[in-house]
């Protein structure tokens, strides 16, 4: 029995030695593989630099080479060795490269590089890559003697911004050249009260380098036109009109951002439509609650006969016509002169519910037949007129008793 116990603690004894042995070899191999992963990659270049715990946060630059044509090189790092390859070279190349690196942080300095503490040079940047060039030579004005606005329009649907650049005006008329110039602009048919920019300089070109944001639903932008209006201030404050872009937005979001020139349009402008064109002018006094309306002249009529011309100036509420009355007969005439005036009683309420109708004929010799019709023109709000008859409504309503004088083409009656 003692035996069997003596034979039975030997070995067990030599079983645990067996087990300790073959641990202590699977531990030897796992470190010596450990340790020579950790030898090979100390032969590797790290690509990026090794930065002391102090120093500035390290910009990685792109290795990418551009292809793009006209582009300044940016200068890329050097690379460095991790500072466990480093400890391992000699004294002598220590110094050499410290001398290099010592020289190269003179010339960054001089060139304005941007470096990671003082040691770590990332690279060079270049001031001509971040200048910009005049405005005269990215929106230089097209040839021609007219007047143009260059603007930018852009729609934001994420945001519902209508976003509006205002850059500059090119060839304005001599006589404004020493006045101040300012733009009016609006979002028609809802704003009734301008935004207003001003110039930063006088002269033939002035610039403006203004952004005005309108909040309009993507639904309401199509039926929306913006109205730009330039007016040249003298120093004892008198207002010229120059002229105005009326710009739809109805299909012109498509190619946003791009630099737009459009001509403005002139009270001076000798081109006519198509039947002709009628000078009206509108005022309203609230305080009276009276609507004034100046039939002024006419220009590049078809007369069909030589009885003379006569204007019917109707007031419409809604499908209801309110009063009609008739300015005096002019002499036949392809440019008749009218200068009649009319006055209708209308309620404040009621500016955004009617509008007037003019209607220019030639009475007929027999007076049981009906005139002959030259040519219609609507003026009222954004419910019966659209573009410059709109935009003429709306200066009436948000200039009180000041009357407002423009031309407009006629159309044909429908």
């Amino acid at each position: 029995m003692t035996d069997q116990v003596l034979r039975l603690a030997v070995g067990l004894s030599v079983g645990l030695l067996l087990l300790l042995l073959l641990g202590l070899m699977v531990y030897y191999l796992w470190r010596k593989r450990k340790g020579q992963s950790q030898s090979q990659y100390e032969e590797l270049l790290s690509t990026v630099p090794s930065v002391p715990p102090c120093s500035a946060p390290v910009i990685l630059v792109s290795q990418g080479s551009w292809a793009m044509p006209n582009e300044i090189p940016f200068t890329l790092p050097p690379r460095f060795m991790t500072q466990i390859h480093g400890d391992l070279k000699n004294e002598e190349e220590k110094e050499e490269e410290e001398i290099k690196m010592e020289a190269r942080k003179d010339i960054l300095a001089h060139r304005g590089s941007l470096s990671v503490s003082r040691w770590f040079p990332v690279g060079t940047v270049l001031a001509g890559l971040y200048s910009v060039p005049p405005l005269n030579e990215v929106v230089a004005p097209p040839p021609g003697m007219a007047t143009r606005l260059c603007f930018s329009v852009e729609y934001r649907h994420s945001s519902e911004q209508l976003m509006v650049s205002l850059l500059r005006l090119g060839n304005l008329p001599p006589r404004f050249h020493g006045n101040v110039t300012l733009v009016e602009l609006r979002r028609l048919p809802d704003d009734r009260r301008p935004r207003q920019a001003k110039a930063r300089g006088t002269g033939p070109d002035p610039e403006f380098n203004d952004c005005f944001v309108f909040q309009v639903s993507g639904v309401c932008v199509p039926q929306s036109t913006l109205s730009v209006c330039v007016l040249s201030v003298e120093q004892d404050g008198k207002r010229h009109a120059v002229g105005r872009v009326l710009f739809p937005l109805e299909g012109e979001l498509g190619q946003a951002g791009r630099v737009l020139w459009r001509d403005l349009e002139t009270e001076d402008d000798t081109q006519c439509s198509e039947l002709g064109d009628v000078q009206i002018s509108l005022s309203y006094s609230p305080s009276l609650q009276r609507l004034s309306v100046v039939v002024l002249r006419a220009r590049g009529l078809q007369l069909l006969t030589d009885a003379g011309v006569c204007v019917q100036v109707s007031l419409q509420i809604h499908t209801q016509v309110v009063k009609i009355k008739r300015s005096c007969v002019a002499k036949c005439e392809n440019d008749p002169y009218f200068n009649h005036r009319m006055t209708f009683k209308l309620r404040s309420q009621h500016l955004d519910e009617a509008c007037l109708r003019f209607e220019l004929q030639q009475p007929n010799d027999f007076r049981s037949e009906p005139p002959a019709l030259l040519g219609v023109l609507v003026l009222g709000p954004f419910m019966y007129a659209r573009g410059l008859q709109l935009q003429h409504w709306m200066d009436m309503v948000n200039t009180p008793q000041e009357p407002v004088k423009l031309w407009h083409g006629l159309g044909r009656a429908t």
